[in-house]
């Protein structure tokens, strides 16, 4: 095995002209390194050279490292004016410690207003695991500017109690309440003839049933196992994505689970979330391994989906009919398919943070999935959703020709004989 090639030699801070993009890289980790060291006066001049290169993130570093120099030689002035330029640049990975040091300056210069603006800005921006730290942090200056109320929602967020109702919990609520309601209502039969996946009403135009079915289970092992598998699943996928896109992908998947199922599963009613959940699996599993997501959080749960989606598969065409697998395979594609397109945007991924993108503007540490990529995503669902009813609705309309035939030949045999 090869040993590692040595690392690039900075060049010289006090040289004029155009540095190349691995030079300025090695300048600003030259620049880390003395100020880890305490040589806050050379450290500046790495960061100086570098400020200007024509990638904003390499830019916002050395800013940032500049700031932080310049502060240590109690020059904060200088060091406020260098992170205030971090924050006219776009978003990069420099943003959000630039924004929690301006806010620091703010509270030092007793500016608590503009503290609280500056925390905010930070607080968007910020890792899960700053968050509470934050969050005290706006607690305080709440107090000290007299807005009790806030200060108490702040500490309640930083220690961890503060109610946060994602898109998630609102659709396991509302499902385990329909469910519920179904399971133990006197006018059972009539909620189930309304929602679920009534496959001949769908051949006739009721195409409402591909979603409400998602609202219905048929008892309530089966309606834990997929609101728990939801709450697993779904939170993550909604943390990666963001909320609107969430939704939109559970909408997705669930109206392509129902319609593998209309095709292949039969005439057999079917009651459950179970296809959408599976295509929570599905993004999880390409995005996951495709655009690799920095989420400490979720890599534990993301690892083990391979295994829990195998067993489910695997029990499914074991049970005898009992489950439909149809609606799980059809869920889990569309989802496979979402993930592999479409690159978390709420959380950074290994390839935002250290690729440059072609235009050379840089997200946040996100990576970025333009409107046509996710239209384009959910389309080719769409369109297999379409052309799936229409091909389950055309075998139903011909099988229900020939019983039609097959019946008018028994009774003109039957009427004849008795003739």
């Amino acid at each position: 095995m090869d040993d590692p090639p040595p690392p690039l030699e900075a060049p010289d801070p006090r040289a004029s002209g155009r540095i190349t993009r691995d030079e300025a890289l090695a300048l600003v980790l030259r620049g880390d390194a003395l100020l880890e060291s305490g040589d806050y006066a050379e450290a500046g001049q790495r960061f100086s050279r570098v400020v200007g290169f024509d990638d904003p993130a390499i830019t916002a570093a050395a800013l940032l490292g500049l700031g932080e120099a310049r502060y240590r030689l109690d020059d904060e002035v200088g060091a406020v004016q260098a992170w205030m330029a971090v924050l006219e640049l776009p978003e990069t990975p420099s943003t959000y410690p630039a924004w929690r040091n301006v806010a620091a300056a703010r509270v030092r210069d007793r500016d608590l207003s503009g503290a609280m603006d500056a925390y905010r800005e930070a607080d968007r921006r910020a890792p899960e695991d700053d968050k509470a730290e934050i969050a005290n942090r706006l607690g305080w200056l709440a107090k000290e500017t007299g807005d009790t109320r806030s200060s108490q929602r702040y500490f309640a967020k930083g220690r961890g109690d503060a109610p946060r109702v994602t898109l998630t919990l609102v659709i396991i609520a509302v499902t385990s309440i329909v469910s519920l309601t179904a399971l133990f209502s006197t006018e059972r039969d009539a909620i189930y003839g309304l929602l679920q996946l009534d496959k001949p009403g769908v051949a006739v135009g009721e195409y409402w049933r591909l979603w409400s079915v998602t609202l219905l289970h048929g008892d309530l092992i089966h309606l834990a196992f997929n609101m728990y598998a939801l709450f697993l699943a779904g939170s993550i996928v909604e943390r990666w994505y963001g909320s609107i896109r969430f939704l939109a992908f559970y909408l997705a998947c669930a109206a392509a689970g129902s319609t593998a199922s209309f095709v292949f599963g039969g005439d057999v009613p079917s009651v459950g979330a179970s296809g959408a959940v599976f295509g929570m699996f599905g993004i999880l599993l390409t995005a996951g391994r495709l655009h690799h997501p920095v989420d400490r959080q979720a890599r534990g749960i993301v690892n083990q989906l391979v295994f829990l989606v195998i067993i489910n598969l695997v029990f499914g065409f074991t049970s005898g009919g009992s489950i439909d697998n149809a609606a799980h395979l059809g869920g889990l594609a569309a989802g496979l398919w979402l993930g592999a397109l479409i690159p978390p945007t709420k959380v950074p991924t290994l390839s935002s943070l250290w690729n440059r993108p072609s235009d050379g503007r840089t997200g946040a540490g996100r990576a970025t999935a333009p409107g046509y990529v996710v239209f384009l995503g959910l389309a080719v669902v769409g369109v297999a959703v379409v052309a799936g009813i229409a091909v389950g609705t055309n075998d139903r309309q011909g099988s229900s020709v020939d019983r039609r035939v097959a019946e008018s030949a028994v009774y003109g045999s039957a009427s004849a004989d008795g003739g």
